[in-house]
């Protein structure tokens, strides 16, 4: 081989040699990059258990809060009125049936007479009776005695029915249907007579008395 060859030869290799260390190098360098990238260690996260509470916002209350409220306002509301007039409904009828009670025990009080007992006759009518009427009758029973003790006269009443036309918590108007046996000197066989009574009572002291007593 001539001189020329040898160098030329030799100037291949080197740069042969050359070129597979830029590949290596090169290689070498992207491992590098590779390596760092591996070693940085990885950012933190936060837990969400772990994050700083979050303070509730107060505001206004919602329309729905406002809504409700209403609601149970409105029902709070319609019990109480519902309650007081089941309450006051209560009372009427209480009045009711006490009045009509009442009516009908005085009514046959007031028609029945015995003229050997005339004077306790007259306390129990006085002792039911009220107002107007208690007046009226006081004023007439001393005549009322005396004719009765002449004539020797006997009454018996009894309601054979009743109704009450209007009623307050403290007066009533009732309507009785009576039949009353009467017996005196001129009459000595009882005779039946059927009589239609309005009775007016009014409430005082807690008991029902009558202040007017009509025949229509």
């Amino acid at each position: 081989m001539t001189e020329e060859g040898a160098e030329a030869s030799d100037l291949a290799e080197v740069e042969n040699d050359a070129a597979v260390d830029g590949v290596v190098d090169s290689a070498g360098g992207d491992t590098g990059a590779a390596d760092a990238d591996e070693t940085v260690p990885p950012e933190e996260t936060v837990a969400p258990d772990e994050a700083a509470p979050v303070k509730p916002k107060r505001g206004l209350p919602n329309v729905k809060t406002l809504a409700l409220a209403a609601v149970l306002a409105v029902l709070v509301v319609a019990v109480g009125v519902l309650g007081w007039q089941a309450w006051q409904q209560h009372q009427i009828n209480q009045a009711r049936d006490e009045a009509l009670h009442a009516a009908v025990s005085y009514a046959e009080v007031l028609t029945s007479i015995d003229s050997n007992n005339v004077d306790e006759n007259f306390r129990q009518v006085l002792d039911g009776a009220t107002g107007e009427f208690k007046d009226m009758y006081s004023q007439s029973s001393g005549e009322l005695r005396q004719l009765l003790i002449e004539n020797k006269a006997t009454a018996h009443g009894l309601v054979i029915d009743a109704a009450v036309q209007s009623v307050s918590k403290d007066k009533a108007v009732v309507l009785l249907f009576v039949d009353q046996s009467v017996s005196n000197t001129k009459l000595p066989d009882p005779r039946i007579d059927r009589s239609r009574m309005k009775m007016t009572l009014e409430k005082a002291d807690g008991r029902w008395r009558a202040s007017k007593v009509e025949l229509p």
